[in-house]
């Protein structure tokens, strides 16, 4: 009894509501950091929402925007940090190509139902702030080690799709590269988190370049929320489409 009493009461003592806002092992210079790294991610997620409003009005979305981003993206990085003006810039027109290339996608939501989009958006913006919390709040370093994994789950994603490109894609297959690469996004913006927290207290305060990593994650995890949600309101409609025909 005495045991199970003091674990009860070291767990509600770790899990209390002071422990959440308890943020002494982050500096006051890395908070923030952190404040510039989500201000300008929201930033970055406006001009994405921005061009893929654009592609729903001038179909404008495609390889070349795609290429835009890329090249944008290499840009940003060949800028000296200190230029943060034309580094952010860089920065919001590789979040609007971005945005314009997923159009496509984001049109197609539309057109078949605008709550799946709104839903898709949603979930995507509230994981993202469990998975962020979670990593902030957690202990230096102790969500790095997701890493090694992270990179080897990549890794094994990039090659079944190279399979597939040869071989041909079947539903299973589609079906898990979609799920699994979904695990493997959300599982990094916890790495990323604490990863940019950790260069933050030794000295690497690049606010823009921590803003595009995790952009890059929140708009894997919309992408593949939303291919999943569409998947399975298709095959509802198609399955009511039988029942009424039968």
């Amino acid at each position: 009894m005495d045991y199970f009493s003091q674990s009860q009461s070291s767990y509600s003592t770790s899990w209390s509501y002071e422990s959440l806002k308890n943020f002494r092992q982050i500096s006051p210079t890395v908070q923030n950091h952190l404040k510039l790294v989500y201000l300008t991610l929201c930033c970055a997620v406006a001009a994405s929402a921005v061009g893929a409003y654009l592609h729903v009005i001038w179909n404008i979305g495609g390889i070349l925007t795609m290429l835009g981003c890329f090249l944008s993206i290499a840009l940003l990085f060949s800028v000296p940090p200190h230029e943060e003006r034309n580094r952010f810039g860089l920065l919001m027109a590789a979040s609007l190509l971005e945005g314009a290339s997923v159009g496509p996608l984001i049109k197609l939501a539309i057109d078949f139902d605008p709550s799946i989009l709104v839903t898709a958006f949603v979930g995507t913006a509230l994981a993202f702030g469990c998975f962020a919390a979670a990593a902030i709040i957690a202990k230096r370093r102790e969500f790095l080690y997701l890493g090694g994994l992270l990179s080897s789950g990549l890794s094994v994603l990039v090659w079944l799709q190279f399979a597939a490109s040869i071989f041909g894609h079947s539903s299973a297959t589609f079906k898990f590269e979609l799920y699994f690469g979904l695990l493997i996004f959300l599982g990094y913006m916890v790495f990323d988190t604490q990863e940019i927290i950790e260069r933050a207290h030794y000295g690497d305060l690049d606010y823009v370049k921590h803003a595009l990593t995790l952009f890059t994650d929140f708009v894997a995890v919309l992408v593949r929320i939303l291919i999943i949600m569409l998947k399975n309101a298709s095959e509802k409609s198609e399955e009511k489409k039988r029942k009424k025909r039968s």
